[in-house]
C-alpha cells in the first residue's frame, strides 16, 4: 500500500494488522466446525458471541431462520451501510488442511468442508465490519453498521428470506464478497454483468395406500400381502421422476447461456429394505439460468415430470420451494468506489511459507513442482471493466447474467456492489491435468494460503465504508443510478412475502458418536 492514509483510515488498516492472529486464529475456528446449510449451529453461535463481545447488538434466529442473525450497531444519525457473513460447509469435502489428501482428524472422508470458502468470507468481512467501528468510534464518525448472518448459502437459503422479512430495507449501501472462484473475477468487481436467475425446489413423493393398488389379497390381515403385486411406492416414483428429468434436460432449454440443472436424493431416515412399499421419498432439484424465463421453462417441465412420476408408482406428489432468486442489478458507482479503495490496498501476497507450500502440494501429486506454483493473476488486479470484456467472451450479446450466487437478491433492495479477492490457487501444469478438488479445500484452511485473502479483504470492506460514511455524494449517486435500473427492470420477490425458509426438511447434519470417534451422517429430524 502506498497510497496516503488519513487518520480514520489508519486507525481501520491498523486495527486489521494488530488483529491479524486473531482474525487467523477466527477463521480456523470457522473452518474446522465446517457445519452443512441449516444446521451451522456452532458457526452462528460463535458469530454472535463475538459481535456482543464487540459492542453489538444481535437478533438470533433472524426471519425465522434458527442459524441466521442480523447484528446492529450505531454511531448516531448518518448512513447505514450492510456487510454480511456466510459460514455452510458442503458435505463430502472435509480435507485437512495438509499437503496431501487426507480427511481432518475425527471425522469421515464424507464428512462437510469448506470448499469455496464460506469460512473466510465471513471473517474476511468481520474483520472489515470491526475495523470500521473502531474507525467511527475514534474519529466520532456517525452512521450505522449492520451486519448479518447467512446460511445455506450453497442452496441460496436466507437471503431471500431476509429480503422478504425487511432485514435489507432502509440500508444505503451493501458490500457483498466472495473468495476468487473463476478467471477473470479475480481481485476485481462486478461490473454490468452480475449473477444469474436460481430456482430450487425439493419434490416429496408419498404413497398414502398401498393397499388400493390395483391387486389385491382382501383375505390377508395385512394391507400388502406377500402373495399380491405390491403397489410401486415412493422410490418408484422418485426414479421415475430422475430419470424422466435426465432423458429430458437436452429438451428443456438450448444449449446455450451456460444454464444447469442439479439434483440431491434425501434420505431422511428410509434406508431399509423391507419388503413394504416406501412410503415416501425426497429429491432436491436446482437449476441456475441468465433469465427468469428460461428458470420457469425448466420449472413446469419438472413440475409435469413430477406430477406423472407419482400418478404412475400410486403417489402423489407435494414440492417444496427452497429458493427462487432473481438475477442482479448493477450499481457503477460503488463498484468504482469499491475498486479505488481495493487498489489502494492492493492484492494479496503470498510468502515464502505459502509458496513452499504449493510446491509441497504439486509434489505430493506427483508432479515437478513450479519455481512459482501459485497461479500469477492472485497477486494481480484487474479493472472491473477488463474483466467484464474478458467475462463477455464467452456468452452471447443477448446473455446479460450468468452463473448464480443469492447476493443477488439484496441488489433489489439497496445499492449493492459485488467484488472478489484472491484465494491462493496453483498455477496450471502446462499439458496437464486440472488439480483435484482436495488442493483448493486444503489451501482454503492453511493459514499461510488463505490470511491474505482476509486481510485484505478486511481493510478494502473497511475503507469502502469509510469512504461512504464520509461521502454522502456517492451514496446519492449509488441511490439514484439503483432507482433508475430498478424502474427499467422491475422485477418482484418470486416467493410471497410470507415464505417460510425450509428449514424442516431433513438436511444432512454431521454429529458424532462416542461409540464411533470417525463420526457419521445422520438425518436431522429434531429442529
Amino acid at each position: 500500500m502506498s497510497d496516503v492514509f488519513d487518520s480514520a483510515e489508519n486507525i481501520a488498516l491498523s486495527w486489521v494488522d494488530d488483529h491479524e492472529q486473531d482474525l487467523s486464529n477466527w477463521h480456523q475456528t470457522i473452518w474446522n466446525y465446517a457445519e452443512p446449510a441449516w444446521r451451522e449451529y456452532k458457526s452462528v453461535e460463535w458469530y454472535v458471541a463475538t459481535l456482543r463481545q464487540h459492542g453489538f447488538e444481535v437478533e438470533e434466529g433472524s426471519a425465522g431462520m434458527p442459524t441466521a442473525f442480523s447484528a446492529t450497531w450505531s454511531n448516531g444519525d448518518g448512513p447505514t451501510l450492510l456487510t454480511y457473513a456466510e459460514y455452510d460447509a458442503v458435505p463430502g469435502n472435509g480435507q485437512a488442511a495438509t499437503t496431501e489428501r487426507k480427511s481432518r482428524d475425527g471425522v469421515s472422508e464424507f464428512a462437510p468442508g469448506h470448499t469455496d470458502p464460506h469460512s473466510a468470507l465471513g471473517i474476511s468481512t468481520l474483520a472489515g465490519l470491526l475495523a470500521t467501528k473502531a474507525a467511527m468510534e475514534a474519529e466520532n464518525i456517525s452512521g450505522t453498521l449492520r451486519y448479518t448472518g447467512e446460511p445455506a448459502e450453497k442452496m441460496h437459503g436466507s437471503k431471500v428470506v431476509h429480503g422478504l422479512r425487511g432485514y435489507y430495507d432502509n440500508v444505503d449501501a451493501i458490500i457483498s464478497f466472495h473468495p476468487f472462484y473463476m478467471l477473470p473475477l479475480c481481485n476485481t468487481v462486478r461490473w454490468d454483468t452480475q449473477c444469474g436467475a436460481y430456482y430450487s425446489k425439493v419434490y416429496t413423493f408419498v404413497c398414502d395406500e398401498p393397499e388400493s393398488w390395483q391387486l389385491t389379497n382382501i383375505d390377508s390381515p395385512i394391507p400388502a400381502s406377500h402373495s399380491a403385486a405390491r403397489a410401486p411406492g415412493a422410490n418408484v416414483a422418485l426414479m421415475n421422476m430422475y430419470m424422466s428429468s435426465k432423458v429430458m434436460q437436452d429438451n428443456m432449454l438450448p444449449a446455450h447461456g451456460g444454464w444447469s440443472l442439479s439434483e440431491a436424493l434425501f434420505t431422511n431416515g428410509q434406508a431399509t429394505a423391507d419388503n413394504l412399499p416406501q412410503r415416501f421419498a425426497q429429491i432436491q432439484y436446482s437449476w441456475r439460468c441468465p433469465t427468469i424465463e428460461m428458470a420457469e421453462h425448466v420449472l413446469n417441465v419438472l413440475d409435469r415430470n413430477a406430477e406423472h412420476a407419482a400418478a404412475i408408482a400410486h403417489s402423489r406428489v407435494v414440492s417444496t420451494w427452497v429458493a427462487r432468486s432473481r438475477p442482479g442489478i448493477t450499481n457503477h458507482v460503488l463498484a468504482e468506489t469499491l475498486y479505488r479503495q481495493l487498489e489502494r490496498v492492493g492484492a494479496p501476497k503470498y510468502g515464502s511459507e505459502a509458496v513452499n507450500i504449493a510446491r509441497e502440494l504439486q509434489q505430493s501429486l506427483g508432479l515437478l513442482p513450479m519455481e512459482n506454483p501459485i497461479l500469477p493473476e492472485c497477486e494481480q488486479l484487474i479493472e472491473p471493466q477488463e474483466a467484464e470484456r474478458r467475462l463477455r467472451e464467452h456468452m452471447p450479446a443477448w446473455q446479460t447474467n450468468w452463473t448464480s450466487d443469492d447476493y443477488v437478491e439484496m441488489t433489489h433492495y439497496a445499492p449493492t456492489v459485488r467484488f472478489y479477492v484472491s484465494r491462493a490457487a496453483l498455477a496450471p501444469v502446462e499439458g496437464g491435468k486440472a488439480y483435484p478438488a482436495w488442493v483448493m479445500n486444503a489451501l482454503g484452511g492453511i493459514p499461510a494460503t488463505i490470511d491474505p485473502t482476509i486481510i485484505t479483504t478486511g481493510k478494502t470492506v473497511a475503507l469502502t465504508m469509510l469512504d461512504l460514511l464520509r461521502s454522502p455524494q456517492k451514496l446519492a449517486a449509488a441511490r439514484a443510478e439503483f432507482d433508475t435500473r430498478r424502474a427499467a427492470n422491475p422485477i418482484e420477490p418470486l416467493l410471497p412475502r410470507d415464505f417460510e425458509p425450509p428449514i424442516g426438511l431433513p438436511w444432512p447434519a454431521y454429529v458424532s458418536d462416542p461409540h464411533d470417534q470417525t463420526g457419521r451422517w445422520v438425518p436431522d429430524m429434531n429442529v
